[in-house]
């Protein structure tokens, strides 16, 4: 698999990664070790994860994974800290609350260090200043290589990208931010992805698939094994099962008919290329399912297919997003 830098920095990852969501908790450790195993075997390295997936335990199952079946060496593991089970709080930045969260990531991974650490969330109540300052601690002690921020809005991401810069040395720089980005959800690009490529941030897109719709098994019905058929996953589904999705995944399906390949690949090879993309994270239920998705390696998309599908799922961009010359 193709390596990428991981925005303006030296580290590489693969141009795909391995998201565990489900680790835990839909997926047990059988089919996690399918996966991580065939991930590994098609020279996939980045893979993420976050102390609050199953509860702590997608980090306890890769844990146990690692150097059992796959080398520590061989991987780029990307966790996260900050969201917290709390419905009236959600999140939390504060210093205290993050290096402790890392310190428990670390016991349950069972290793030294975490490759990419990235705050969760946004916190409002904490000085942004004190949330980053636990970037810098975790760089500078060596519990984390890089740096990153995950669901940071345009002006969230572009403050602390700056902060970070501010102080070159002293500060550990913004590598990656993650957000969800695929064609059905292109909100990142109105602010956020144009602060990113100033800034020199990698974008680890989240379900590049639009939660599995883009793929086409909700076209005519509601698969029984699938995440819309879940109880605790089909409203994460829902909002993709609007007439406007529907329009998306039809051209997708024509322009995948026209190029004998699959719906899927034609919409993880047309994220995976955007600018300022680095690497989509998928999350695949089993080993079957990703190596259907690993098979887009081979897959560019001509550029007036890509043209076409810009088209039809195309975000309104209005003022201030764009020039006001061009108003």
């Amino acid at each position: 698999m193709e390596q990428r830098h991981l925005g303006r920095t030296g580290l590489r990852v693969s141009r795909i990664g391995l998201g565990t969501l489900t680790w835990g908790r839909d997926t047990d450790e059988h089919d996690a070790a399918d996966l991580l195993k065939t991930f590994w075997e098609a020279g996939g390295t980045l893979v993420d994860t976050a102390d609050v997936y199953g509860d702590g335990e997608a980090e306890y199952l890769l844990g146990r994974l690692i150097e059992g079946l796959v080398p520590r060496r061989d991987l780029v593991i990307s966790t996260k800290a900050g969201s917290v089970p709390d419905p009236d709080v959600r999140v939390d930045g504060s210093r205290g609350h993050l290096l402790s969260a890392l310190d428990d990531s670390l016991a349950r991974l069972g290793t030294d260090y975490v490759d990419v650490w990235h705050i969760h969330s946004y916190d409002p109540c904490t000085p942004l200043e004190e949330t980053l300052q636990a970037l810098d601690m975790a760089v500078s002690s060596g519990r984390a290589r890089y740096a990153g921020v995950s669901n940071f809005c345009g002006w969230q991401l572009a403050k602390a990208g700056t902060w970070q810069l501010a102080a070159p040395g002293t500060r550990t720089r913004l590598a990656a931010t993650q957000l969800e980005y695929s064609l059905l959800q292109r909100g990142v690009e109105r602010e956020v992805l144009p602060a990113a490529l100033d800034l020199g941030i990698g974008l680890l897109p989240s379900s590049p698939l639009g939660r599995g719709v883009l793929t086409g098994k909700y076209r005519n019905s509601t698969p029984a094994d699938s995440r819309g058929a879940s109880e605790h996953l089909a409203p994460f589904v829902a909002p993709y099962l609007d007439e406007t999705a529907s329009q998306i995944v039809e051209a997708v399906t024509t322009a995948a008919d026209g190029l004998a390949v699959t719906p899927l690949q034609v919409a993880l090879a047309w994220v995976r290329d955007r600018p300022g993309v680095t690497a989509p994270i998928v999350g695949a239920r089993n080993a079957q399912q990703l190596t259907a998705a690993l098979s887009v390696e081979a897959l560019s998309l001509p550029d007036e297919i890509c043209r076409a599908l810009d088209d039809v799922s195309a975000p309104v961009h209005r003022y201030p997003d764009h020039d006001w010359s061009t108003l």
